[in-house]
């Protein structure tokens, strides 16, 4: 038998009859639990650990467990860990309090701060919870600016979730009309759910004949009536039922969704009562009937139809409206079950995290002041890790607005705003909304939603007049709604990064160059041109340093190393150069090539150097450098900033040098190098100079500093290869090599080989042979 185990998530499912808790309703416990992530200190939102949970339909009762624990036994300190709760879509949060971009709204998250030493966990429950998804974001404080090298032990954190719900599987449903009877106690409420159909324009829940097994308090309700689920951001409508009975009138109710009814008693004992729910389909557009030729001939662009199939097959073109010109302009009269005139939108999928709505009829919409206008455009769940966007346009052209009027947006999710005003908000008596107005003095208006909610989204538009609208009847406008990956691809001082949370993709703005908030927008502690053309001056002009240790490798005769330096020298200029945060960047490769080529030197230099001071044979000193190179690269692709693939290479070529001088200090009976001038004048002073690079390298860096403490670790690495490079060899032409100067003024370079520890000469003359 083969079992599975998924990590990550847990169900069980605990199929158990609560008469104790409801006579009548029977609840189900379902347990998920995700895995521990390591925790990050907040610089950008990538340094956040997003989770998502589901929660069905019907859940009663919802309980986080949110635990985290210390990763190491050495003592860290107290930390606060930062969780983030939110229904619908990923929590926007900001805790830095820097700015975000104009125009970018965005709605409130819950969160809780947890104190860790060693380990905690905390709860929090959630009655009548929203269905759908949940977000759960976790952080350490704001990150101080200090570069931790990979590798070396530091402080760590992991945040793991956990959920635990109970949910009804068979609620009492509410039909239309039709009274059901039901029974409320103080710790057993009556629950019961509503399908709002689409289309709704009204909607009522009513309470009456309430009784109770007193005499005295028969007719007296003493109920709570509440409609609606707990999202955080909004709580569920509620009503007083204290008199004898009571009714609650959602404006606006949600459209194509179930509703939770839940009846409570405000006093201790049993009320029974009666309640029925009553709605209005008022909004219902015009049929377009079977036929689709007509869609597919809009979709393909074919502008050749006559007007009159456009207007038969309204929704087609532009429900009540008649096009001319290509511009919406003249809007026929309502049919009688619709109250608003719907235009059908096109939805273009672009890419990832990019959506694209277009009214079918064109681009120009047409606005009334006798009716709203509205259009739909559906966020699902995979396109809420991006921005959505609503830009509103007055058409000047081809319409004329008076100096009273305007038009007046509303966008909200789940469900339309038919009643728009200035004075009024633009919200639902469940769910708000965002809105938006032009005129003749603000032709344009812009909303920016980051990470907004899987729902359908709902764009109203009507012209409003402060009194006679007089001859402005319709008037056109371009709404401009789509969804990108971040606010404005994040600015000039922003980079947009596609993240993902298992199959989950979101996106956010990693800033640079002092650059902060949502959008890279909070130029409050951006640095100005000259500090960053400074920095980008200072790392590169730093490495100009290794061009003595180059030179000094020529004329001892090191060719092998003086190539390695020139290599490093070069990829490590241009590196810096690409790698800057500002503007003052130059790119002459791709990045990682070049920060590949730049890690690879900069070991492979060490490591030369080092072997080179052990004075091994040519042959062998070669082989270990190649076998070396070989081996760096290799760790280099599989991790590049891990700190022993510095510290590895290091302590091999000393353990080689050291045994080394060691055998040679045991042969000769004396020790090696023999010169104390060596010692004192180069040896001491280079491992100072490597001994304070590496402390340098990996205590001491900052994002504040870096652009100076690396230039000064470019010079100390630099130095040290001039102080530690070994002289050259006093016995080189018995190595092999010779070399002698032509009076035509240039060098000759000859090999000649030993055989039983004699060099064979050779005979420059020539030979000259007789043919007889």
């Amino acid at each position: 038998m083969e079992v599975s185990f998924l990590r990550g998530l847990v169900l069980v499912v605990l199929s158990a009859r609560t008469l104790g808790d409801d006579g009548t309703v029977t609840f189900v416990s379902e347990l998920s639990s995700k895995p521990a992530q390591k925790l990050s200190k907040y610089g950008w939102y990538g340094s956040v650990r997003l989770q998502r949970f589901q929660i069905p339909e019907d859940t009663a009762i919802a309980r986080w467990l949110f635990s985290v624990t210390k990763g190491h036994n050495f003592y860290c300190g107290q930390h606060n860990v930062t969780i983030h709760l939110r229904w619908g879509s990923p929590p926007v949060i900001n805790p830095t309090g820097s700015e975000f971009p104009n125009a970018t709204l965005w709605s409130p998250c819950l969160t809780l701060t947890l104190p860790v030493t060693s380990q905690s966990s905390t709860t929090f429950n959630l009655s009548d919870p929203a269905p759908g998804d949940w977000y759960v974001a976790a952080h350490l404080p704001e990150d101080d600016g200090r570069i931790e090298q990979k590798g070396f032990p530091s402080c760590s954190f992991f945040f793991q979730p956990q959920l635990s719900i109970r949910r009804a599987v068979d609620t009492p449903e509410l039909q239309q009309g039709r009274p059901l009877s039901q029974t409320a106690a103080p710790d057993r409420p009556a629950r019961l759910k509503l399908h709002v159909p689409e289309f709704a324009s009204s909607l009522s829940v009513s309470v009456s004949g309430c009784s109770s097994d007193e005499a005295a308090a028969s007719g007296d309700c003493s109920l709570v009536l509440r409609l609606g689920s707990a999202s955080l951001q909004q709580d569920p409508l509620t009503v007083d039922c204290s008199g004898t009975a009571c009714s609650a009138e959602p404006s606006d109710p949600p459209w194509d969704a179930w509703l939770r009814v839940a009846v409570e008693s405000q006093v201790n004992r049993t009320v029974t009562f009666s309640i029925v729910s009553n709605y209005t389909v008022g909004c219902k557009p015009q049929s377009v009937g079977l036929k689709a030729d007509d869609d597919i001939n809009l979709l393909r662009g074919n502008s050749s139809l006559p007007s009159s199939a456009a207007a038969a097959n309204s929704s087609a073109g532009q429900d009540g409206i008649t096009s001319i010109n290509g511009s919406a302009s003249v809007m026929t009269p309502l049919p009688p079950s619709a109250c608003v005139w719907s235009i059908p939108v096109l939805f273009e999928e672009v890419d990832v995290l990019s959506l694209r709505y277009t009214p079918v009829g064109g681009p120009n919409v047409s606005v009334a002041s006798t009716h709203p206008t509205l259009l739909a455009y559906p966020v699902h769940t995979q396109a809420t890790g991006g921005t959505l966007n609503l830009q509103l346009t007055l058409n000047t052209t081809n319409s004329t607005l008076g100096n009273s009027s305007s038009v007046v947006a509303c966008l909200a999710p789940r469900a339309p705003v038919f009643q728009l005003n200035h004075s009024l908000p633009c919200r639902t008596a469940l769910f708000g909304g965002y809105g938006a107005a032009v005129n003749m003095s603000a032709p344009k208006d812009v909303i920016r939603l980051p990470f907004p909610q899987s729902a359908t989204w709902y764009l109203t538009l009507q012209v409003v007049c402060s009194s006679d609208c007089g001859d402005t009847s319709v008037v056109s406008v371009v709404p401009e709604v789509f969804v990108s990956a971040c606010v404005e691809d994040c600015g000039t001082y922003g980079e947009c990064r596609l993240m993902r949370s298992y199959s989950y993709l979101y996106a956010s703005c990693v800033c640079k160059a002092g650059w902060s908030g949502w959008g890279c927008t909070d130029g409050s502690a951006a640095q100005s041109y000259g500090r960053q053309l400074l920095e980008t001056l200072l790392l590169t002009l730093s490495n100009l340093s290794f061009l003595p240790a180059v030179l000094l490798a020529v004329r001892r005769c090191y060719l092998a190393e003086a190539a390695v330096y020139l290599f490093t020298m070069f990829f490590s200029t241009f590196y810096h150069a690409c790698d800057q945060p500002g503007v003052a960047v130059l790119c002459i490769m791709d990045y990682d090539a070049l920060q590949y080529c730049d890690f690879l030197g900069s070991v492979c230099s060490i490591w030369v150097t080092i072997l080179c001071m052990a004075r091994f044979r040519d042959l062998f000193k070669h082989t270990l450098f190649v076998l070396g190179a070989l081996l760096i690269a290799m760790s280099m692709q599989l991790d590049r900033k891990g700190l022993w693939n510095l510290l590895g290479p290091i302590l091999c070529a000393i353990s080689f040098m050291v045994a080394a001088w060691v055998y040679r200090g045991v042969r000769r009976r004396r020790c090696y190098p023999p010169s104390w001038r060596r010692w004192v004048f180069f040896l001491i002073p280079g491992a100072v100079c490597a001994l304070i690079g590496v402390c340098l390298y990996i205590f001491a860096e900052t994002e504040d500093n870096y652009y100076y403490t690396h230039s000064l670790w470019h010079l100390l690495v630099a130095s040290c290869v001039v102080f530690l490079l070994p002289p050259r060899e006093r016995e080189q032409e018995e190595l092999g090599w010779s070399q002698d100067w032509r009076p035509s003024g240039t060098w000759s370079w000859s090999w000649r080989p030993r055989i039983c520890g004699y060099t064979l000469c050779q005979n420059g003359k020539d030979e000259l042979y007789t043919v007889t």
